[in-house]
């Protein structure tokens, strides 16, 4: 049985998500009310095609930047590129006053944050062995939450307490966006030190044109072993819900009308509820079985979008809705990253997580968008949110129909 004690390899890929972490919580919660105080009226619809915009282009990238990517020695390298953006595009949010002009400049960190996910995630294969995957993975996720808090209570300080320190909300703002872009940077440092590319593809001339060349085979391979192709289609629908959940949650709450500080202290208890949860989530699937613990969690998450639509409606039942999604958030997304991980062959890991990651962001463009839209058209954003929990029902469905991952990987 695998110990529970992380190497240093293991460690120095978890440090990763400590440091990416910052980002993401100051993105699903200060940035939407910020965005709030310099545009005019609702914010949900306009916050959620932004998103959808990214995604998008994730979704568009992803695929000929992965197959590049599992060449000998690109992993790192891609990552570099992809911090070092994301990084000035964080600090650059500071300084646009007009609503066009920082959403263009939050989608491009967006882009940049979420493009080093494809290309840490498919590092995991590197990092640990496949009996160890559920167990890191969860790791990354945990200490990604509870590591967050640090630099996100500083912030969170600098903001509240602004009035007292002379600063105004765009000074406070400027000061938060460099202290999250530096944490981010100091926590990329051990995974470039110390975890190797060992799962790799010779390098080749012509590697971009050979890559467009190899994305249909690529699908052609995943489309034809059974295990991977259900396992998709599931993803594509419950993570859906999950992502756009994390996304939309401040901004929903925003225009209920519920107290911008209420939204952000609800979900810094999300970050600690999250850290025991998703450990005890990885061990739990080495004990019962990962799909039978996604199965567990995307139950959960349908009844978290039906009390959101039809019983969210102040900051007590905000409260409740964040200690709940604290509980699974960090269980689904380590587990369907770990499972896939086990999944893909590991010298394609970078190629098979760009089309994982693809499911994953064309999903969030469908969930985003209707919930944009349902709420546009018909003025309520219940109805919005209850948009998404079809999507719930069909991913359960499909995971239904996957096979155990040990089987999987034989069966076609």
């Amino acid at each position: 049985m695998a110990t529970s004690r992380l190497n240093k390899t293991e460690r120095s890929w978890v440090m990763y998500d400590v440091g990416n972490s910052a980002l993401v919580l100051l993105a699903t919660s200060v940035i939407p009310i910020y965005f709030k105080s310099i545009a005019d009226g609702p914010v949900m619809v306009a916050w959620s095609y932004a998103e959808t915009v990214a995604s998008l282009v994730i979704a568009l990238l992803m695929p000929i930047l992965g197959s590049i990517a599992d060449m000998q020695g690109m992993k790192k390298k891609f990552i570099v590129g992809c911090v070092g953006t994301g990084a000035v595009a964080c600090v650059a949010m500071g300084i646009p006053t007009s609503a066009l002009a920082f959403l263009v400049v939050y989608v491009i960190c967006s882009v940049a944050l979420n493009a080093s996910f494809v290309f840490y995630d498919a590092l995991l294969v590197d990092a640990t062995t496949d009996e160890r995957m559920d167990e890191v993975s969860s790791n990354g996720y945990a200490w990604g939450y509870i590591g967050s808090c640090v630099p996100f209570i500083a912030c969170l300080a600098v903001v509240l307490m602004r009035d007292s320190l002379g600063l105004s909300l765009q000074t406070a703002m400027q000061i938060s966006f460099v202290i999250t872009a530096v944490w981010w940077v100091a926590f990329t440092v051990p995974m470039l030190r110390n975890v190797d590319q060992r799962h790799f593809k010779p390098r080749e001339d012509h590697a971009i044109s050979k890559a467009v060349r190899g994305i249909g085979s690529t699908l052609r391979d995943i489309w034809s072993n059974r295990g991977i192709r259900n396992y998709v289609i599931a993803y594509f629908f419950y993570i859906d819900g999950v992502h756009t959940i994390i996304k939309l949650s401040t901004s929903y709450g925003s225009d209920l009308g519920i107290a911008g500080t209420q939204l952000v202290l609800a979900l810094l208890v999300t970050q600690f509820v999250a850290f025991p949860s998703a450990i005890a989530y990885g061990k739990l699937a080495r004990k019962h079985g990962t799909r039978r613990m996604l199965l567990i969690a995307i139950v959960a998450y349908l009844c978290i979008t039906l009390f959101a639509a039809f019983f969210l409606r102040t900051a007590r039942e905000f409260w409740i809705l964040a200690i709940s999604v604290g509980l699974f958030q960090g269980g689904i997304q380590a587990l369907s990253r770990s499972e896939f991980g086990k999944l893909a062959p590991k010298d394609h890991a970078n190629e098979y997580f760009g089309f994982f990651d693809i499911f994953g962001k064309y999903a969030a463009i469908l969930g985003t968008f209707l919930v944009g839209t349902f709420t546009a058209v018909t003025g309520n954003a219940s109805l919005g949110v209850l948009s998404i929990a079809v999507l719930f029902v069909a991913g359960f469905a499909m995971m239904l129909r996957v096979p155990d991952s040990k089987a999987s990987t034989s069966e076609k």
